[in-house]
């Protein structure tokens, strides 16, 4: 849903009561039977030197509600009827101090206080003027149609904000920084914006890897760092912490999605999970055979897993950048899909690619996660038991010598999962709070604490602690995992894309990807155990499939588990190179099919 408008102020169909010169354009969406409109309104009122004044113009446009018992649109039609008269605020302040529910009677009784010229008011009330008024702010909405009320728009921008005259006043006047929030708000809630922080972190480490910096770079990731308590100290390098420590938040919250989607979303009922879970599959069996078929009996059988993994925030940014050539039902299979993959890449990266096995420590790890499953089951719902739990856990799984980032996935599955709170009785508790209160403009703090008690309600604490930690992860985490582990020198290496592993793994991305998502769902479909959404087409779905080939972060992450030397970089090349030829060729097939579609 787009929080932008469609069409901004427009003099010919506006009611613009100060003029249009303000510098600042403000879009009011007003159905007088509503109690927020209200509200809305006299938070305005009080402050009349910031609207139609020098700072802002106001436009008012009329909102239909889908069902309209109250007469919101017969009141529309009488303030579009004075306006007509130049007595629109006249009657739209009396439609405000009136009852919020209007009838043709009610309506006349007010025009003819007003004065108006009754037959006049008659025709305009009934004109085909004034349904193409109500029509044109309709269209006006655009994809904003249904955002919730009250509803004004900020120089073309849905207000968001607090129902406070600072607050309004602040997004009005757009001090420094409201205006580096809001351009912050824009790029972290842009689909792409991760996937393009990711290629700007690759580009940079490459640069500085091929251009002189090689040694530096080299000498930088091993760096030292580490903590000593008296005579203990644990210490790794700085690539160690942050492919094994910073990595393990990013697959917390990969846990907690995949959590979320398995109890609530996509996952959660046969019918809608076994068409991405069957994908998920063939999409990782398949490439790990093509792989084998070139490194079968070699010291490098071992990377079967590096072309398995699809990168879940490239595909689906690049799908959002696609727009309307991309079917929605397609992006929820590919999500899907993605989260299913990156769950057997876990388990993948937990068996496979660990360093030896100590019992001892993966006992005190299973101990700690038998304590934090104990918090669970006693419906602990604070989130920082489990993150202090959390951090010992990664430890000893790291000491018992299994990959440590599983620690991040354990931690997800402990965090107590619960239905949402009704909405509607969180906010009826939030006003019975607030209204017990002696003064409501000076809340006390024992009933702040319990008004963000009843918010925090609405989702479950997964969903909060991934709030709190994926801006983290999409913008500093994967960005320095990307810098630090795609420094490749490019320049005079000795990669060889016909070297078994290189050949494996782009292969395995370029082609097993999407042969074995698209054969396992042809064949899924054809017996008739799932069925494919009528809005995708197979080209769409061989598109799809190559864009799940782009592996990078994770084929990245698990080559750095498999491989060392040479070998590795090698094969990080050739994750790169694959996933740019898989992105490049998934998204052509899609546009290719938008437009046959169209």
């Amino acid at each position: 849903m787009s929080h932008t408008l469609a069409r901004g102020f427009d003099r010919d169909t506006d009611i613009i009561p100060g003029g249009a010169e303000g510098r600042v354009q403000i879009v009011w969406y007003v159905d007088y039977a509503c109690p927020h409109t209200r509200r809305m309104r006299d938070i305005i009122r009080r402050s009349p030197e910031r609207f139609g004044g020098q700072n802002a113009s106001v436009a008012l446009r009329f909102i239909l509600p889908d069902d309209d018992n109250s007469g919101s649109e017969l009141a529309a039609r009488a303030v579009f009827a004075a306006w007509r008269q130049d007595r629109f605020w006249d009657m739209h302040e009396a439609l405000f101090r009136a009852p919020p529910t209007y009838t043709p009677m009610r309506v006349m009784r007010i025009a003819q206080r007003l004065g108006l010229d009754m037959a006049r008011f008659r025709a305009d009330l009934d004109s085909e003027a004034a349904r193409e008024k109500l029509a044109a702010d309709q269209a006006a909405l655009g994809e904003a149609r249904g955002l919730h009320m009250p509803m004004i728009f900020i120089d073309g921008r849905y207000y968001e904000g607090g129902w406070d005259e600072q607050s309004l006043i602040e997004a009005i006047e757009k001090p420094l920084g409201v205006r580096i929030a809001l351009a912050s708000e824009d790029f972290f809630h842009w689909a792409a914006s991760a996937g393009l922080v990711l290629i700007l972190a690759t580009l940079a480490a490459l640069l500085v890897a091929n251009l002189g910096g090689h040694d530096w770079y080299e000498g930088f990731r091993e760096t030292a760092f580490g903590l000593s308590f008296g005579g203990a100290e644990f210490s790794l390098s700085l690539e160690y912490w942050i492919n094994d420590g910073l990595m393990a938040l990013f697959f917390l919250l990969v846990g907690i999605e995949i959590k979320r989607e398995i109890v609530f979303g996509e996952l959660s009922a046969r019918d809608r999970a076994i068409l991405p879970v069957l994908g998920a599959l063939g999409g990782m069996v398949v490439p790990a055979l093509v792989y084998m078929a070139f490194n079968a009996g070699t010291d490098t059988a071992h990377g079967w897993g590096v072309p398995m993994a699809t990168d879940i925030a490239f595909t689906l940014g690049i799908m959002a950048l696609l727009g309307d050539r991309v079917p929605t039902s397609l992006k929820v299979f590919v999500s899907a899909l993605a989260i299913a993959d990156d769950l057997g890449a876990i388990l993948v990266i937990a068996i496979f690619y660990g360093e030896g096995f100590h019992m001892e420590a993966f006992v005190l790890a299973m101990a700690v996660f038998a304590l934090m499953l104990g918090l669970a089951v006693g419906r602990v719902y604070s989130r920082m038991p489990y993150l202090l739990l959390g951090v010992a856990l990664w430890y000893y799984v790291h000491e018992a010598g299994l990959h440590a980032t599983l620690a991040g996935v354990l931690t997800a599955a402990a965090i107590p999962s619960r239905r949402p709170a009704d909405a509607k009785a969180v906010a009826a508790q939030a006003a019975a709070i607030v209204d017990g209160e002696p003064d409501a403009t000076q809340v006390g703090d024992r009933a702040v604490r319990r008004l963000q008690n009843a918010v925090s309600r609405l989702r479950e604490p997964g969903f909060h602690l991934q709030q709190a930690l994926e801006s983290w992860s999409n913008f500093l985490i994967l960005p320095l995992f990307a810098f630090f582990n795609t420094g490749i020198l490019v320049i005079g290496s000795s990669f060889s894309p016909l070297a078994p592993e290189s050949l494996g793994v782009m292969l395995g991305l370029l082609i097993g990807k999407p042969l074995g998502i698209v054969g396992i769902v042809f064949i899924a479909t054809k017996l008739g155990i799932a069925r494919l959404s009528s809005e995708i087409s197979w080209m769409q779905m061989i598109g799809a499939g190559f864009l799940a080939g782009v592996g990078f972060t994770m084929s990245i992450f698990i080559s750095s588990a498999a491989f060392s030397g040479a070998e590795l970089e090698s094969v990080k090349l050739a994750v790169l190179l694959a996933s740019a030829g898989a992105a490049v060729t998934g998204s052509l097939l899609l546009v290719l099919a938008g437009r046959r579609a169209q």
